[in-house]
């Protein structure tokens, strides 16, 4: 939001410098992100007008001049523009004036003395090309400072406003809060009385009425739309970024910058019959101010005659309707559409206007009149023409339900001692109105006010105008206890650093993701969709951390890091019951290298059992199992799920071949991904006395199907729940001689102890038989 310093001190002028102004502003909340002047540095520079001309006798491009300039005598100036004639005002540079880059000073030009120098803006430094001298209003005053009469002392101050501060996209709004924050009289707009003498009306019918509460125009026959711009108005709509275009439309600027109310005015010669606010219907489409064409969908409001759309509600005017020199008659609307309406709208279209970026935030619903009446008593005064008598449609306003503030609250908050008395004060200086009881207050918020819903939104506008600079600092005091660390939960940091000591780097990506790696790594055709997202490859929530690390990854790739591992811990999103849930997962993945090049170890890939053995460090002392199963991003043959205690609780695999050639990945990739909340449980360890006895050991080889995995016959045998057996473990595999085609060998170690007593052969050799006799159920064959 930008505009003009001395445009808003005809609001508000409290007594500060324009850098105090500025930090007041910052300090509240209102950050000021550039204050520029308007003009560089310059004096001497005076009113100037033309009383003589004639040809220099010695340059066919020169011209000698007589310039009154306020002065006993008129001076005599040499000048080669072509724009000037006798009887104009411009601007005169007296000798001695310093200009941008040049001085004035006497000095004869081909034998003529000069004594100063009629001026162009770009020799003001006031645009950067120029035709001619700048021409002056014919009421200027010859004599005074150029910079007076062009308020060229004044500063263009740029807001970087906050999305819930809508009520400042104005300069009432403005100076609202420059009154409240310093005390300074507000000078409000003036309610708007002028003599209605057109009988001519246009019926309004909103048939949407929840989208459009407040629709008001009214039908102003007569005026001349050739008429000009006042200077001063051109000159304020410049100052806050808008060019002139014609006086109906300068107007309907200007209104909006004064009172932040967006306003239309639409050729009455060129509707067909009486206006209805609607939305669009199947099949239509409307031309734009801008040129553009647009099908219009049927959650757009749309302004509409009897045959067509005219106007896209909120966001543009229709070019056919629009106003031309050619105009006599107008009708010109004020509304007030719901925020909810319009929001997205104009970026689902690829463009912006200054009327969209109001309505989707909330313009003052209270304030539609009264800039209907502003607006019109500006068109007569400039375009002359005769007002009808307004038509005003009104459903249900939003609703203003009182906030509770408690004064005990606003100590807790801010740890200020402020008195009733004085954030009563403060809730009166912003326009609030409230009813008090004791120490608690029923605060009311005003029509402009949005943003304010909660008790703390009230204590922020106390604060803001308590002013954050006058809050004491203070040493921050608390009563500490030390909690108890429980050693079945695993916290988060232990995780993390499991990670980083895995090798592992963490990312932190955005929860909004694209549509595409839904469906290619988590097979989701309908993932949550985004009503309205920052960006089109942002558009649905993600149901896996997989794509952001793999996004990651080739950031990562595309700057030249051959060995690649990343991880992250963030919220997953899925559709379940008719409802939203958020599922806290871990992921990660690895590429490149299984170790850091070096000496001391050959060179080999991460495979997929590297990988393993960081989810099981994760996990530990806790007993995972994996089970082979079929995952959309990953390789057929090399995805399992992964299983605690026999519940599912994540997946690990190597990219599918596809995804790889799809993303540019020159090398396989190994990923993972488990539920957080099952990591987060610890597996207790438990005391055991440690045996004085020897441990025994006995190997069991036996034969078994090629397709049977190690982890069944494993399980089977501690299903066994055999005494004194404390450990097995698969120590060998073999394939080959011996062994027939489609079978393999499989050795396990089996260690027996007692913490009692030293086992017997009897007692072993019957542990080993039991143990034995389980794989043997299983399918398994025992080799001698």
């Amino acid at each position: 939001m930008q505009f003009s310093e001395s445009w808003l001190r005809t609001f508000v002028n409290p007594e500060l410098s324009s850098e105090e102004l500025s930090h007041l502003l910052t300090m509240a909340g209102l950050e000021v992100e550039e204050m520029t002047s308007v003009a560089p540095a310059f004096e001497k520079v005076v009113v100037g007008q033309v009383k003589t001309k004639d040809k220099h006798p010695d340059a066919d491009r020169l011209n000698v001049l007589t310039v009154d300039v306020g002065l006993a005598e008129p001076l005599n100036i040499v000048c080669g523009a072509g724009n000037v004639t006798v009887g104009m005002k411009a601007p005169c540079a007296l000798v001695g004036a310093k200009l941008p880059g040049i001085e004035i000073k006497q000095a004869k030009v081909r034998g003529i003395a000069s004594f100063g120098m009629m001026c162009s803006e770009k020799e003001l430094g006031l645009a950067e090309e120029s035709a001619g001298l700048m021409v002056l209003s014919d009421d200027a005053v010859v004599g005074q400072s150029i910079r007076e009469h062009l308020d060229l002392d004044d500063h263009l101050i740029t807001l970087k406003l906050t999305p819930n501060r809508s009520d400042c996209l104005s300069l009432n709004g403005i100076a609202r809060e420059v009154s409240a924050l310093t005390g300074a009289a507000l000078q409000t707009i003036p309610q708007t009385v002028f003599k209605q003498t057109g009988n001519q009306g246009c019926k309004v019918k909103v048939a949407a009425s929840d989208a459009c509460p407040r629709y008001s125009g009214r039908v102003i026959s007569g005026v001349n739309a050739k008429a000009m711009t006042p200077a001063w108005m051109v000159q304020r709509l410049q100052r806050c970024g808008l060019r002139s275009i014609s006086a109906l439309v300068d107007v309907t600027n200007y209104v909006l910058l004064e009172l932040g109310q967006p306003l239309h005015a639409f050729d009455l010669g060129k509707l067909n019959g009486d206006i209805e606010v609607r939305f669009a219907r199947a099949g239509e489409s409307l031309k734009l101010l801008n040129e553009q064409t647009v099908d219009l969908q049927d959650d757009m409001l749309v302004i509409a005659d009897d045959k067509n759309p005219v106007a896209l509600a909120g966001v543009m005017g229709g070019a056919d309707s629009a106003v031309d020199d050619a105009t006599t008659d107008i009708f010109l609307e004020s509304a007030f559409f719901s925020p909810g309406v319009i929001v997205g709208k104009s970026r689902r279209l690829g463009f912006s206007s200054d009327s969209a970026y109001r309505f989707e935030r909330g313009v003052d619903f209270a304030a539609t009149q009264l800039a209907l009446d502003r607006a019109t008593q500006l068109i007569i005064d400039i375009c002359g023409g005769q007002a009808g008598v307004a038509t005003e449609v009104q459903g249900a306003l939003p609703a203003r339900h009182p906030v509770r503030l408690r004064t005990s609250r606003v100590h807790r908050v801010l740890g200020l001692t402020l008195k009733s008395s004085e954030i009563a004060q403060i809730l009166s200086r912003l326009g609030m109105v409230y009813q008090q009881k004791d120490d608690e207050f029923s605060v009311t918020p005003p029509s402009y006010r949005f943003d304010i819903a909660i008790e703390e939104d009230l204590i922020e506008e106390v604060a803001r105008v308590h002013g954050y600079e006058n809050i004491e600092p203070a040493p921050i005091q608390a009563r500490m206890t030390i909690l108890p660390q429980v050693e079945a939960l695993r916290p988060l940091v232990k995780l993390r650093q499991t990670m980083l000591l895995r090798d592992y780097q963490e990312t932190i990506n955005y929860a909004f993701v694209e549509a595409d790696w839904e469906r290619d790594l988590c097979g989701n055709t309908a993932p949550i969709a985004l009503k309205n997202p920052i960006a089109s490859q942002m558009s649905v929530m993600r149901s896996s951390l997989l794509g952001g690390l793999l996004g990651g990854l080739r950031t990562n790739l595309s700057r030249k890091q051959p060995r690649v591992r990343l991880f992250e811990i963030g919220g997953c999103f899925a559709a379940e019951a008719g409802s939203y849930v958020q599922h806290e997962r871990l992921a990660g993945l690895a590429y490149g290298g299984a170790v850091a090049e070096q000496w001391g170890v050959p060179a080999r890939d991460v495979d997929f059992y590297d990988v393993k053995s960081d989810i099981d460090a994760l996990f530990a002392p806790s007993s995972l199992s994996f089970q082979a199963a079929q995952h959309p991003a990953s390789h057929p043959g090399r995805s399992a799920r992964i299983l605690l205690d026999g519940r599912d609780i994540g997946w690990i695999g190597e990219l599918h071949p596809q995804w790889q050639q799809q993303y540019d990945l020159p090398q396989s990739v190994v990923w993972f991904e488990v539920e957080l909340a099952a990591l987060s449980q610890n597996c207790v360890p438990k005391v055991a006395d440690i045996s004085r006895f020897p441990p025994v050991r006995r190997d069991i080889a036996v034969l078994v199907d090629e397709n049977m995995t190690v982890q069944s016959l494993i399980d089977v045998m501690r299903a066994e729940k055999v005494t004194n057996v404390v450990e097995l473990a698969l120590f060998d595999v073999y394939r080959g001689k011996g062994v027939e085609q489609g079978k393999k060998s499989l050795a396990f170690r089996v260690l027996l102890q007692d913490t009692q007593k030293t086992l017997t052969d009897n007692e072993i050799e019957e542990n080993m038989a039991r143990l034995v006799a389980a794989l043997q159920r299983k399918g398994a064959q025992l080799r001698v």
